[in-house]
């Protein structure tokens, strides 16, 4: 398997590369039939990718020509080279047909590799019988992951109409219109010391030596261990909110700007590089992007995006906003009404109604929140 991986990234590679002499003017690139006839030549000329399978090998060609096809119509970024160690996986295509999949118990399965054979796997969930295919990958840990094709069924609402505002940050991971606070789960303070000490013996390895493959895939256990936790906190995070509300919103934040890095360049290096470091650290580990992203997968339709400016300025019982409003990181007390709530619970409030305040202080006339506008006036 790991010869299947190194087959399919070679491939893809080649691809890249071939793709990279393209330029407007010239000649089409050659599509997916072509690349197969010149996968056959290549195969006809070198011993170890005719050892290999030419099932993963024209799949590779596959993938490629759909990601190229997705760049062009601007749904993805450019397909870019991929690594060894870091891109590990290969997919194969025809289950069904040439290669099958058997279930040997409750929760162990089978399935049938080309030139590998049958490989046994745990059955955490059930497979649609109108697979088609499947991919198999290798994390940074060395665990071997396998995925069959199938795009799950929505998850249903309750049908009663209630509305809940998810006020994402970073001291509180994820604060609910509701009033529950939520934090997503991290490494404990044994594990963070532990990565210390793996992360400053890794600095003085040398290099390409085998002490330092073990410490790097020591390592990397600990980060999938990080990983795996976070992903399971928003998987049942999102299958909860898309089961108990029928409208979830969030605020519309760019989290891939924010997570920018400050360190600029030698001509105007950035300021506070390491503070801003670590609060990019803090927001990837809170799974802000995870989160949303799985919500509108399980919730198609029903989940919105509020503008998040003054949302935790803006106080939630009287709309008075002001930056004296928000006394602490935890505490907001409105110097109007003095109204007294957790400042992630009122912003949650804010974005639940689908108030989003302008830089004047009046309410921001957006589809969310017209109807709250219209129920003001008529009053």
């Amino acid at each position: 398997m790991r010869s299947h991986c190194a087959h399919a990234r070679f491939v893809w590679n080649l691809c890249v590369e071939q793709q990279s002499w393209w330029r407007p003017g010239r000649t089409g690139m050659p599509g997916w039939a072509k690349r197969c006839q010149q996968l056959t030549e290549a195969r006809a000329e070198s011993d170890w990718l005719r050892a290999g399978s030419s099932v993963v090998q024209s799949q590779a060609l596959r993938d490629f020509d759909r990601a190229r096809e997705k760049f062009f119509a601007g749904a993805v970024r450019k397909p870019t080279w991929r690594k060894a160690g870091r891109d590990e996986g290969f997919r194969v295509q025809g289950l069904g047909r040439d290669y099958k999949m058997r279930r040997l118990s409750r929760k162990v399965g089978a399935v049938q590799i080309p030139k590998v054979g049958w490989v046994r796997f745990r059955w955490s969930r059930a497979v649609p019988a109108s697979t088609k295919s499947y991919r198999v990958k290798m994390d940074r840990a060395g665990r071997w992951h396998i995925a069959f094709t199938a795009i799950p069924e929505p998850v249903g609402g309750p049908g009663t109409g209630e509305v809940v505002g998810v006020d994402r940050g970073v001291a509180v991971s994820a604060a609910l219109s509701t009033g529950d606070l939520l934090n997503c789960p991290g490494l404990r303070a044994t594990e963070r010391a532990r990565l210390l000490r793996l992360q400053r013996r890794l600095a003085r390895a040398e290099r390409e030596s085998k002490r330092r493959a073990r410490l790097k895939l020591a390592i990397a256990a600990i980060r999938a261990r990080e990983t795996d936790r976070r992903q399971d906190w928003a998987e049942k995070l999102s299958t909860d909110l898309a089961r108990r509300f029928d409208v979830i919103r969030v605020e519309d934040l760019k989290v891939k700007n924010m997570v920018l890095s400050a360190r600029g360049t030698l001509a105007e290096p950035g300021r506070n590089v390491r503070a801003k470091g670590g609060l990019n650290r803090a927001i990837l580990g809170s799974g802000w992007g995870t989160l949303v992203r799985r919500l509108g997968d399980k919730a198609p339709g029903r989940v919105e995006k509020v503008k998040p400016q003054f949302t935790s300025q803006r106080c939630s019982a009287c709309g008075h906003t002001s930056a004296e409003n928000r006394k602490s990181q935890a505490v907001f007390a409105c110097v109007a009404c003095h109204f007294t709530l957790n400042a992630d619970v009122n912003a949650a409030l804010n974005i639940a109604a689908g108030h989003a305040v302008t830089a004047r202080g009046g309410p921001h006339l957006g589809p969310l929140n017209r109807e709250p506008q219209l129920a003001l006036l008529s009053a």
